[in-house]
């Protein structure tokens, strides 16, 4: 199964959080290798987010939808890729 070249990936995180360093490492690492990027969004920049979200950053969205929280390792990160896109 192909990598839809639409899907957008976003990491939710917070400015100080090693937590996030940690996943936008990941990300670096496996994302580029099927052809993908993704765009970092501080939780607290809106309500709804923080709401959400803010207690349990990092959050991985795919296509708005949460794949992964806290953290991801590179193999599980290219299971999520590969999986519905």
């Amino acid at each position: 199964m192909g990598v839809d070249s639409g899907t957008r990936y976003e990491l939710l995180s917070r400015p100080g959080c090693h937590l996030c360093d940690e996943m936008a490492a990941v990300l670096d690492e496996v994302l580029p290798s099927f052809g993908l990027g993704y765009r970092v969004r501080n939780v607290d920049s809106d309500d709804e987010s923080r709401r959400r979200f803010g207690d349990a950053i990092p959050v991985l969205l795919r296509n708005g939808v949460p794949v992964a929280k806290i953290r991801v390792d590179p193999r599980s990160l290219r299971r999520i890729v590969r999986r519905r896109r």
